[in-house]
């Protein structure tokens, strides 16, 4: 693998706007990713009347269920989303929340399917994904291992390949909660590939997750963290992305060219100019026994006794007047 595997998720930046939405896309075209995230709601599968707030944010919402009717898009508004991804050569990757959402997205063709934190156990879900024979990525963010190892056994049964992410499921997740750890446990475990979903709204958050094995990165984006929206505050900006995007790969390509400290012949050169040449540091007669208090080291090296060599000549004679500043060669030295 040459880079990890960006996405970017939208999710709800949307705000329920197609144009926003859209713009999302051709932002994101630039930042060099790999694919964009969407979360497709259909109120009436997924929800109901009850289901309340996570966090009462919608100043237009008097339901969970009314934002999420307030989020839907059209089959044939999905269509054009996808194929707008299409053309400006991003991955079009979604979370269905509901089997219907499947079906939709089947006739859309996704790629891929990413399932939430939240439906990690919704073996029904997960039984229609199965169905269509693609491979998902799976957020851990709510689940035990001992949730997960149901989930995974549940996969594994129905040949899907899948892969996993790290995710905490706390907006802004503070670096306490971040869980690298989990990363190494995931792939060891389950013995598939590994990521870092992330919700902390920091470059740095990602770099370290490459940095320690993440080979998928997920993030949420935003125009600017100030924008409404549940996610907005836990969101990176585009220029940010963009940043992520070039940071990340650097630490990628450091970790695929591991140095071999024994060998430092790349630095012959300029171990010459760096390295140093003994000196005297005052003037000093023929005969003088040089002690330490003589002692200069200069650049370049070569034109004097190596430097590392002080403790050789301390105690030995001159056979010559030395000015100040003169290196020191052994045809100086008795």
């Amino acid at each position: 693998m040459n880079k990890p595997y960006y996405i970017a998720e939208i999710g709800q930046a949307h705000e329920g706007s197609l144009g926003i939405l859209h713009s999302y896309i051709d932002a994101l075209a630039t930042t060099g990713v790999d694919a964009v995230k969407f979360q497709m709601h259909i109120a009436a599968a997924e929800s109901s009347p009850y289901e309340p707030f996570r966090v009462k944010f919608s100043y237009e919402d008097a339901t969970r269920f009314d934002y999420w009717k307030r989020m839907e898009f059209t089959l044939e508004q999905w269509k054009e989303i996808k194929q707008h991804c299409d053309a400006v050569g991003l991955d079009f990757i979604c979370s269905p929340f509901s089997n219907l959402a499947v079906d939709w997205l089947e006739e859309i063709g996704v790629k891929y399917y990413k399932i939430g934190s939240g439906e990690v156990t919704n073996l029904l879900l997960l039984e229609k994904i199965a169905q269509t024979g693609k491979p998902l990525i799976l957020s851990s963010g709510m689940s035990s291992y001992t949730e997960l190892d149901t989930t995974v056994a549940f996969l594994r049964e129905k040949k899907v390949s899948f892969s996993i992410l790290q995710c905490t499921t706390s907006y802004p997740t503070q670096p306490e909660q971040y869980g690298f750890n989990v990363m190494q446990e995931l792939k060891e475990r389950y013995q598939i590939p590994v990521g870092f979903s992330d919700h902390s709204a920091k470059i740095a958050t990602n770099i370290a997750a490459v940095a320690l094995g993440a080979e998928i990165l997920e993030f949420h984006v935003v125009f600017d963290r100030r924008m409404f929206g549940p996610d907005a505050k836990s969101s990176l900006t585009i220029d940010e992305i963009t940043q992520l995007v070039t940071d990340c790969n650097a630490i990628h390509q450091a970790k695929l060219h591991p140095i071999n400290k024994n060998d430092n012949s790349a630095f012959t050169e300029l171990k010459t100019i760096f390295e140093k040449s003994l000196a005297v540091n005052k003037d000093l007669p023929q005969g003088h026994i040089l002690s330490f208090a003589d002692l200069e080291a200069k650049k370049p090296k070569g034109y004097g006794i190596d430097a590392a060599k002080f403790q050789e000549i301390i105690g030995r004679k001159l056979n010559k007047n030395l000015k100040q500043w003169d290196f020191l060669n052994e045809a100086d030295l008795e």
